[in-house]
């Protein structure tokens, strides 16, 4: 008998300002955002230590990112893992608006 292989799943829980990342339905992680008009701001991800080192980190965000395209929103990357996914990866750059001081204190506002 074979192991099938377990698929990540993503969902955006949008009352809870995040997208969940889970394994065999287990909650394995998320990346936090707060919306701005027709902007999507990224301030927080992070993975469950039982799950680190399997690329997770990378699934979600990629989905997420995703999701914001067919919303036709646009990121600011305020999170350092969001920023690093999308140097990595080129064919999200039009979905990017820079992190200005303007938004940082906005979201240091929204998150009170």
């Amino acid at each position: 008998m074979t192991e099938q292989a377990v698929v990540p799943t993503v969902h955006n829980v949008a009352d809870r300002h995040r997208y969940e990342i889970r394994v065999d339905d287990a909650f394995a992680g998320l990346t936090a955002y707060h919306d701005r008009g027709e902007q999507r701001v990224f301030y927080h991800t992070e993975i469950d230590d039982a799950f680190a080192g399997r690329g997770l980190a990378s699934v979600l965000v990629r989905e997420a990112l995703n999701d914001v395209r067919a919303a036709g929103m646009r990121v600011v990357p305020v999170c350092p893992y969001v920023k690093q996914f999308l140097g990595r990866y080129e064919e999200f750059a039009d979905l990017v608006d820079p992190v200005t001081p303007e938004i940082l204190r906005w979201l240091q506002e929204t998150r009170g």
